[in-house]
């Protein structure tokens, strides 16, 4: 197939293009029913960040969706942001840009393939079915091409799938390397059966935490689909502003976010939450992919010992159980995760650099980098909460 026959777009915005015809890339594996792979990079999630105003004008990412067409047919898409900074993307190049930035170079702005503020790995390069490598050949030739043209410093793609980071490396991107904290489920039947693989202290100390946790006086509830309402988000938005102007400084979704998910994303939502005295406490906001669950959120506006591992980590781990999911993602960092059966996991991510010399300079680092990665997930791994057969298979 002559690649010279693929037309590559640029469009800003989603309403551009029609939902059915974007998710025929994003999530093809959804088209006959049943849940996408993960929710997203759906039309319907991206949309949300754009119509909610969490993503455009003034937030630094601004919408410059890639597309390619053979034929009249979309038969790829990504979807990829101009970034005027660093923030909300959890695969930490700041160093980078300092560097650069003292040499004399500019580094904002920068290409982005990603979901906005989702440290979740998931296909970058959405290809309709059958057009695998000319569609992702497409949109890397199309993004470099595009940062190039624009003398733009960079183009990221973070936290795209295995697969995808070995075919962009064939294409000459750098791969990059990071490490998450994964809970994996070996078919247990609930979670006293998960318990039974781990060391008896760390047994122990799991049930101590859990029973302190629901000790806190109150109720807590799963809610997903119908069962949420407007003032259950409410609540939620009070929690996630508290965390985030502690973690970030400013929250990254808008108020309006949380609105729009209740229209269009509350089947892909399990919210998690803690009530006392007839008033929502704590939160844990989680999105349900076909065979993931993925934290993404919490809060709280009462502080209660060990209701944060309860509500983010165990009452997690009862759902994926529950619902047969095979995995729970619970975020971006975390060591702490460790003890509660969430094991070291890489991560991956593509970079590509304009500047030779530069470019040079990051791959010797993120050579030295996986050296450091594959000794930490080691040592980590080594020191969790399993029982030797146990690690033995989680290995």
């Amino acid at each position: 197939m002559d690649q010279a026959q693929i037309e590559i777009r640029v469009i800003e915005s989603l309403s551009q293009i029609a939902a059915d015809e974007w998710d025929a890339c994003a999530c093809p594996e959804a088209e006959t029913g049943g849940r996408p792979i993960d929710p997203f990079t759906t039309h319907r999630f991206l949309s949300a960040l754009e119509q909610s105003g969490s993503v455009g004008r003034g937030t630094g990412w601004q919408p410059q969706y890639l597309t390619a067409y053979l034929d009249g047919q979309l038969i790829a898409c990504a979807p990829l942001y101009a970034k005027s900074h660093s923030q909300g993307e959890y695969i930490f190049d700041h160093n980078w840009a300092h560097a650069y930035e003292r040499a004399g170079g500019r580094y904002y702005p920068k290409l982005q393939i990603a979901v906005p503020f989702t440290p979740v790995t998931g296909r970058r390069f959405l290809v309709r079915p059958g057009y695998e490598a000319i569609g992702q050949s497409a949109l890397v030739q199309g993004a470099v091409q595009i940062a190039a043209d624009n003398n733009l410093s960079s183009l990221h793609v973070t936290f795209c799938t295995r697969d995808e980071a070995e075919a962009g490396a064939q294409m000459g991107l750098m791969v990059r390397l990071t490490q998450q904290f994964h809970w994996l489920n070996r078919d247990y039947t609930d979670f006293d059966a998960f318990l039974g693989s781990l060391s008896s202290r760390k047994r122990k100390a799991i049930r101590k935490e859990r029973a302190q946790a629901n000790d806190f006086g109150g109720t807590i509830h799963l809610l997903t689909g119908d069962d949420l309402r407007p003032d259950h988000w409410e609540a939620f938005w009070h929690f996630y502003q508290d965390t985030g102007a502690r973690k970030w400084g400013q929250p990254y979704l808008t108020r309006e976010f949380f609105d729009i998910a209740q229209e269009i994303l509350r089947d892909d939502i399990a919210l998690i939450m803690a009530q006392r005295d007839g008033r929502w406490v704590a939160g844990a906001l989680n999105l349900i992919g076909r065979d993931t669950l993925f934290g993404r959120y919490w809060g709280c506006v009462e502080q209660h010992p060990c209701l944060h591992f309860e509500l983010c980590y165990y009452r997690a781990i009862d759902l994926a159980i529950a619902q047969g999911l095979k995995r729970v993602e619970a975020g971006a960092q975390g060591e702490h995760k460790l003890a509660r059966g969430y094991m070291p996991t890489r991560t991956h991510s593509l970079h590509w650099v304009a500047d030779q010399g530069f470019a040079k300079a990051i791959a010797h680092y993120l050579e030295a980098e996986r050296g450091a990665l594959d000794e930490e997930i080691e040592v980590l791994t080594e020191y969790g909460p399993f029982r030797k057969s146990n690690l033995e298979e989680q290995q």
